[in-house]
């Protein structure tokens, strides 16, 4: 189909610059940008990712917001028990 469009100045720049930088033909370029843009119209939309909480059960005395350095210290205990073996 033949058509003739007026392009906005903003849209105009983007065209020239992927035509320019995909070094594809402005018919290519144009039916490439339709094809997304029409396209992402009849896309499902997702349900939004939930985080269900719950309660992890530690114990007293483990400080959850040192959990990083538990692990490094459960990690060097590993190591040394395996070095003096």
């Amino acid at each position: 189909m033949r058509t003739t469009i007026t392009l906005e100045p903003d849209v105009e720049h983007l065209l020239k610059r992927t035509i320019t930088d995909k070094k594809i033909s402005l018919k290519r370029a144009v039916n490439d940008a339709l094809r997304i843009g029409l396209s992402a119209r009849n896309r499902r939309k997702e349900k939004p990712f939930r985080v269900k909480p719950h309660a992890c059960g530690f114990k007293p005395g483990i400080d959850i917001y040192k959990l990083g350095q538990l692990a490094d210290e459960l990690e060097a205990e590993e190591t040394l028990k395996k070095l003096l073996r």
